[in-house]
């Protein structure tokens, strides 16, 4: 292009906005009018903004109730678990009670503390074969080590 093909256009840049464009000419190795009329003609362009989503509303809708669904069953079985183990406890201390009316609190605790040994065992032969197994007297979890 020769002189005669351009056209002199003037800009008004702050100090620190023209340091970022000559910055950023001298990483594109260009001078920064040619660098500024890079910038205006992609400024220019027309950019088609629509995005295609992935899932329409109706899949995202049937994602979202099945997961809900999941997640109230889960934690369903997470209350009946802990119930389960409360109701063992309490279970324990209730019977205790009932057989010591009037037992004190250290009676009742002391009661728990030497009867965890039984009540360990009876969880233990409930989960062996099913989720643990014993090899000389050391017990293992089914599937590994």
């Amino acid at each position: 292009m020769t002189d005669t093909d351009k056209q002199p256009a003037m800009a008004y840049p702050t100090p620190e906005q023209y340091e970022t464009w000559k910055a950023e000419a001298n990483e594109m190795d260009m001078s920064v009018s040619e660098w500024m009329q890079a910038m205006i003609e992609a400024g220019r362009k027309k950019f088609d903004a629509t995005v295609e989503p992935d899932e329409s509303a109706q899949e995202l809708r049937e994602q979202r109730n099945d997961l809900k669904e999941q997640l109230d069953l889960a934690r369903d079985r997470v209350e009946e678990l802990e119930s389960i183990v409360h109701r063992g406890e309490q279970e324990a201390i209730r019977e205790y009670i009932e057989d010591n009316p009037g037992a004190t609190f250290g009676e009742i605790t002391q009661h728990v503390i030497d009867t965890v040994p039984e009540r360990v065992n009876r969880h233990l032969d409930e989960l062996e074969g099913t989720a643990v197994y014993v090899e000389d007297e050391a017990y293992h979890p089914l599937g590994g080590e």
